[in-house]
C-alpha cells in the first residue's frame, strides 16, 4: 500500500522524514498525537454540548425574551440546518486550506457567536448567532476527525476515535444536567457564556500543539456548483424532516421538500461525475465498507436519537422529575458510553469491526426492546439496566463505524470523510425523531379516543381531541384549570397510559432499525486506507 506524502505547514524544518510505518515522532508539544487529541476534544466538546443543553434554556428564553413557540423552535432548528447542512462542504474547506486553520476558525467563530447569544436582547438575534453557530460547529467537527487521522499511527487511531466519540457521548448526555444547572442557579445567558473560556482555551491549546498537515495532492480548487446543489438537497431533505411532524406525512409540502431534495441529489450526482475537482468523488462510494459505514451511522442515530427523544419525555413528564433529575437518570447511558468507547476502540484494533460493531448493534436493538418495556411505575433498578445496556451497545458503533468511514477514504479526503460521518449522524437523529414521532402520532391518534372513552371521561369534539393528542404525544396530561382533582387524576392516567403505548410501539421500531443495522455492520472493514494517517509527517 502506498502511503500519502504531506506537507507539515507548520512543524519545525529540522524534523525528520516521515516513514511508510508511521509518523516521524513529535519533538515537544507541536504535532503531538495524545495532545492533539487533548485539543480537538476541547474544541468538539463544545458542539456537541450546545447540541442539547440549549434545549434546557429554551423555556427560560422564551420567557426573557416574549418569544413565540415558533421561534423557540428557530433557536434549535436554526442551529441543527446550519450544522447539517454544511459539514460536508466544511470538510472539503479542511482538505483544502489544512485542517488546523479550519479548526482554528471554527472554534473562534463558535465561541464568538455563544458570547453573542448571551449578549441578545432580542429573540432575532438569538436565532441569527444560533445559525452562525451551526456554520462554524461545522467547521470544527470535520476537522478535528481529519486532525486526528493525519496525527495518529495506523495501530492507535482506533483508540483515539474512541476518545473522540467518548467526548461527544458525554457531553451530548451531560448536556441536560449542566443546562439545568446553569439556568436554573445563574442564568439561561450562561448556556452560552460557557463556551467564551472553552473557546479561548482550544484556541490555545491548537496555536501551540495543532500541527497543519496537507496531502501532496490535496484539492486546489473549488466546485462551487457542486456545493451549491449538495447545499440545497440537503437543506430540502433536513427542512421536510424537520417540518414534516408539523405538516403531515401526507401533506403536498413535506414531498415537495423531499422530491426537490431527491432531484437535488440526483444532479448532484451527475455534476460530480463530470467537474475535474469534484466535491465528492463518487467513487469513494465504491468502497462497500465505507459506504456501510455510512449507513450505519445514519441507522445508528436513528436508533438512538429518536429513541431517547421520547425517553426523557418519559422522564420528565411522566415520571415527574425535573431535567437535572432526568439527566442523572440517563447516567448510566453516559457512563457506559465514556468507559466503553475506549475499551471498544481498543477490541477494534485487535480484532476489527465487523464483530464489536454488530455486537454493538445487538446491544442496542435489546436495550431499544428492554425501553419498550417501560411503563409508569417502573423503577430507577431497571431503567438503569436498559439505559447501561445502551450505552455500551453504542460506544463500539461511534468507534467502529467512524473509523470505517474515515479510514477507507483516501487521506486528501479525510474532511470529507469527516464531514460524511457527522452528516449521517445528524441526518439519521433527524430522520429518527421525525419517524418514531410519526409511529407515536398515529399510536396516539389510534388510542387516544378509546382509552378517553374507556375512563367515562367526557367525550372531546375533535378539535379538543386534536390539542389533547398533542400533549399526550410528550407524555402531557391535558387538565385545563380547575379540574376537579379525581377527575385529573383519571385524565393523567389515561394520558400516560397512552403515551407509553406510543413510546413502546416507537421503540420496537428502533430495535427493528438495530437489528437492520446489525447485517450491515457485517460489510464493513478495516479502513483499507487506514495506513495512509501512518504516512503523515513532518518533513
Amino acid at each position: 500500500m502506498t502511503s500519502q506524502t504531506t506537507v507539515d505547514k507548520t512543524g519545525p524544518a529540522d524534523e525528520a522524514p516521515a516513514t511508510a510505518s508511521g509518523p516521524a515522532p513529535a519533538k515537544g508539544l507541536r504535532g503531538h498525537p495524545w495532545y492533539t487529541l487533548i485539543t480537538v476534544a476541547v474544541g468538539v466538546m463544545m458542539v456537541a454540548l450546545d447540541g442539547t443543553i440549549v434545549a434546557i434554556a429554551n423555556p427560560a428564553i422564551q420567557k426573557d425574551l416574549g418569544a413565540t413557540f415558533a421561534d423557540v423552535q428557530w433557536i434549535t432548528n436554526g442551529y441543527f440546518l446550519a450544522l447539517a447542512v454544511t459539514l460536508i462542504t466544511a470538510g472539503k474547506l479542511g482538505d483544502r486550506f489544512g485542517h488546523r486553520q479550519t479548526f482554528l476558525i471554527g472554534v473562534v467563530g463558535f465561541a464568538a457567536a455563544s458570547g453573542a447569544i448571551g449578549l441578545s436582547d432580542s429573540i432575532a438575534f438569538v436565532v441569527v448567532f444560533r445559525v452562525l453557530q451551526g456554520l462554524f460547529g461545522a467547521l470544527l467537527m470535520p476537522a478535528a476527525l481529519g486532525l486526528l487521522r493525519a496525527t495518529f499511527p495506523a495501530e492507535k487511531l482506533n483508540m483515539a476515535i474512541g476518545i473522540w466519540g467518548m467526548v461527544i457521548g458525554a457531553s451530548t448526555a451531560g448536556g441536560p444536567i449542566l443546562g439545568g444547572v446553569l439556568v436554573e442557579h445563574v442564568s439561561w445567558q450562561s448556556v452560552f457564556f460557557i463556551n467564551v473560556p472553552v473557546g479561548i482555551l482550544a484556541v490555545v491549546l491548537g496555536a501551540v500543539i495543532l500541527t497543519d498537515h496537507r496531502a501532496a495532492n490535496a484539492p486546489r480548487s473549488f466546485d462551487l456548483l457542486g456545493i451549491g446543489l449538495l447545499s440545497g438537497a440537503m437543506f430540502c431533505l433536513v427542512w421536510a424532516l424537520i417540518k414534516a411532524p408539523e405538516w403531515g406525512w401526507g401533506d403536498v409540502l413535506t414531498w415537495s421538500f423531499l422530491g426537490i431534495s431527491v432531484l437535488g441529489f440526483a444532479v448532484f450526482a451527475y455534476w460530480e461525475n463530470r467537474v475535474r475537482e469534484p466535491l465528492i468523488p463518487l467513487g469513494l462510494f465504491r468502497s462497500v465498507a465505507l459506504s456501510a459505514g455510512v449507513v450505519l451511522m445514519v441507522l445508528m442515530a436513528i436508533a438512538f436519537m429518536g429513541g431517547l427523544f421520547f425517553v426523557t419525555f418519559y422522564l420528565q413528564n411522566v415520571h415527574g422529575m425535573s431535567p437535572i433529575d432526568a439527566g442523572l437518570h440517563l447516567l448510566p447511558l453516559t457512563g457506559m458510553m465514556i468507559v466503553g468507547s475506549p475499551l471498544a476502540g481498543a477490541m477494534i484494533s485487535k480484532t476489527g469491526p465487523r464483530v464489536p460493531l454488530a455486537g454493538g448493534m445487538a446491544l442496542t436493538a435489546i436495550a431499544m426492546f428492554g425501553v419498550s418495556t417501560l411503563e409508569t411505575d417502573t423503577g430507577s433498578g431497571l431503567m438503569s439496566i436498559w439505559f447501561a445496556m445502551l450505552g455500551l451497545g453504542l460506544a463500539p458503533v461511534m468507534v467502529g463505524a467512524t473509523e470505517v468511514i474515515v479510514g477507507n477514504a483516501p487521506m486528501e479526503l479525510s474532511g470529507v470523510a469527516g464531514g460524511l460521518q457527522q452528516a449521517a449522524m445528524q441526518i439519521g437523529g433527524s430522520l429518527g425523531t421525525a419517524v418514531l414521532g410519526a409511529v407515536m402520532a398515529s399510536k396516539v391518534d389510534t388510542d387516544l379516543a378509546g382509552n378517553w372513552a374507556d375512563a367515562g371521561l367526557p367525550k372531546l369534539s375533535p378539535e379538543q381531541l386534536d390539542q389533547a393528542a398533542e400533549a399526550v404525544q410528550v407524555g402531557a396530561p391535558p387538565v385545563a384549570p380547575g379540574t376537579p382533582d379525581a377527575v385529573a387524576a383519571k385524565i393523567t392516567e389515561v394520558a400516560h397510559d397512552t403515551f407509553i403505548s406510543g413510546m413502546s410501539l416507537a421503540s420496537l421500531v428502533a430495535a427493528a432499525v438495530a437489528v437492520v443495522a446489525v447485517f450491515v455492520a457485517f460489510l464493513t472493514k478495516r479502513g483499507a486506507n487506514a495506513e495512509a494517517g501512518a504516512g503523515v509527517g513532518h518533513i
